[in-house]
This record gives structure tokens, sequence and C-alpha cells, in this order.
């Protein structure tokens, strides 16, 4: 589906998947956003800074994260679903310059009287499970 295709909420049920996305995590990517939003800390676009905090290089940060996040429910919902609110946000491990990173989501719960949705997001990498996140949509009627 593409955020053109609306999807209903009596179209939903608990337990469904969301179409993953993937991205690779580059250098050049890194300083892209940390410009584009202003994040100018040296630990996303410097691999000795990040690397002193501990990790393997430079890493994405919450603003990007939860860009894809975005993405993945738009893409999903389309664009006359509403986003309410992304929370919950966990970051596991670093999500670092060479790594892909896929972003997921499932349906957890059906709130009918509000025909809202709640998921379960998670990104992954070569490394395991990265971000572990909740987001809840409202979706239109048919």
């Amino acid at each position: 589906m593409n955020a053109n295709t609306q999807r209903s909420f009596e179209s939903v049920s608990v337990g469904d998947e969301l179409s993953p996305i993937s991205i690779p995590i580059t250098l050049q990517r890194l300083v892209m956003e940390a410009g584009a939003n202003r994040d100018f800390s040296l630990i996303h676009h410097d691999r000795d800074v990040a690397r002193s905090t501990g990790a393997a290089d430079a890493y994405m940060n919450t603003f990007f994260i939860s860009g894809m996040f975005e993405r993945l429910l738009r893409e999903w919902m389309g664009y006359t679903g509403r986003l309410n609110k992304i929370t919950n946000l966990r970051m596991k491990v670093f999500n670092v310059v060479g790594d892909t990173v896929t972003f997921n989501g499932r349906v957890s719960e059906l709130l009918a009287a509000e025909q809202q949705v709640v998921l379960d997001l998670w990104s992954a990498s070569e490394q395991g499970t990265t971000v572990t996140a909740q987001a809840t949509v409202t979706l239109t009627t048919v």
C-alpha cells in the first residue's frame, strides 16, 4: 500500500504486520539528517566522538528514528490517517554507519470507540532489535 491508498479502521486486525522499510546508514545520510534537523551533536557525524561514548561509529539521532517510524506509519495508513503519537521510544542498541536498519510495526490493539489503532514499533539491524516504540493512529471508516 502506498500513502495515496487509504486504510480504513474496519480493514485492520490485531496482529496485522506493516510492510517493513529498510535503510542503509551512511555517514553522508547522518550528516544530511543532522544538518536538516540542526542536531549538531558530534556523536551523530564524528566517528571518534561517537566511539568515545561506546558506540562502534556515528549513529542515528532520535529525529531520524522517529521520522522513519512516521514514514512506516504513513505508508501503511495513508495520508488521511492521523498519527496521534509515538511513545515509549527506547533505544536499545546504536544504529551506526554500516548498518542496514529495518523499521517494523504490528497492530497490537483496536480502540473501536475512538477508531484508533495501537501499534508496536521496532527497528532491527544486524545487531538485533535496536529501538522499540508504540504508536497510536486514528483511521477513517468505510
